[in-house]
């Protein structure tokens, strides 16, 4: 497959929530982040649902989640896409990378892996124990990536300076589940590249999975998008503001906006502007969009808030 250029124009970014409840205050500051940073740059905002994994899909969550963002003044351009209708493209890939042999079957179980922690401080590194089986029953195995000896770096935006030793640090990894799903590392890094996204800006919990990406992206022959990965919000007791903690739904209304962008270091009073200086979501999106820095964005790996 060849590589596919960035449009001329510049800057195409996305938000990629996935359908599993309605939108959280953390999903909406990765939205802000995103969606300030590719209009300040007068490009491209596109949305995808990330549902390839049915069973964590909540019925009619995706409306939510694009009604609330309807509400706080978010407009995408483009039609919105789902993952679950671009299986094709995640099977063109795999087949691209089995044929260049860069792939293997994995018959492990969780319960033979978790055994493992017991005699291995490194258990959570995959130790290739199918490697050089040659197993070819593919119904109930997963395939793996063959990960080199080789470290993997970039500079993030925000985070600066980030790098992993991939078979020190990861290990081969799934790229399609033994349960038949294609893997998020696969699907998002064959999404991004369909839809020709040049910049990426999301949550510090996909930090560690972005050398892997990167790795996926040069075994494809894509081109590499440019990263930035926002502190996430959590809660007094530390813990990650998302659907699993039971974070409830944002309300879609100037308070929230202007507490979403004071989380991201963009608070007006930097401008001389006050909270009431805004009469409206509209006010408060011309305001950011004009003075959205990138810069001012917390270096940090979490950031406590109370919402």
């Amino acid at each position: 497959m060849s590589t596919k250029p960035f449009p001329q124009n510049g800057y195409r970014g996305r938000f990629a929530p996935s359908p599993s409840g309605e939108l959280h205050f953390g999903s909406l500051l990765a939205a802000m982040a995103s969606y300030a940073d590719a209009r300040s740059h007068k490009g491209s905002w596109l949305l995808r649902i990330d549902d390839i994994d049915q069973a964590r899909v909540v019925n009619y969550s995706d409306q939510h989640i694009l009604t609330t963002l309807e509400q706080c003044g978010f407009e995408w351009d483009e039609h919105v896409t789902y993952q679950s209708q671009c299986i094709e493209h995640y099977q063109t890939a795999l087949q691209e990378l089995n044929q260049k042999q860069l792939t293997y079957s994995c018959d492990c179980s969780r319960k033979q892996l978790k055994a493992l922690s017991h005699t291995d401080a490194n258990s959570h590194i995959y130790p290739g124990l199918c490697r050089n089986k040659g197993l070819t029953n593919y119904n109930n195995t997963a395939v793996r990536i063959k990960v080199p000896d080789k470290t993997i770096f970039f500079t993030d935006q925000i985070q600066q300076y980030y790098s992993q030793q991939l078979s020190r640090d990861v290990g081969d990894f799934i790229i399609y589940r033994r349960d038949h799903i294609f893997s998020y590392q696969l699907s998002v890094v064959v999404d991004d590249f369909y839809s020709n996204i040049s910049h990426i800006v999301r949550g510090y919990d996909l930090l560690d999975s972005t050398p892997k990406q990167i790795y996926l992206q040069q075994l494809l022959n894509y081109p590499q998008p440019q990263y930035a990965h926002i502190p996430l919000a959590v809660s007094e007791n530390n813990l990650k503001l998302s659907k699993l903690s039971q974070a409830k739904k944002v309300a879609p209304d100037l308070k929230t906006l202007l507490l979403a962008a004071d989380f991201l270091g963009q608070n007006p009073a930097r401008h001389g502007l006050k909270n009431h200086d805004f009469s409206n979501n509209n006010d408060f999106w011309h305001y950011l969009i004009a003075n959205w820095d990138i810069n001012t964005v917390p270096k940090m790996e979490k950031r406590m808030i109370m919402v």
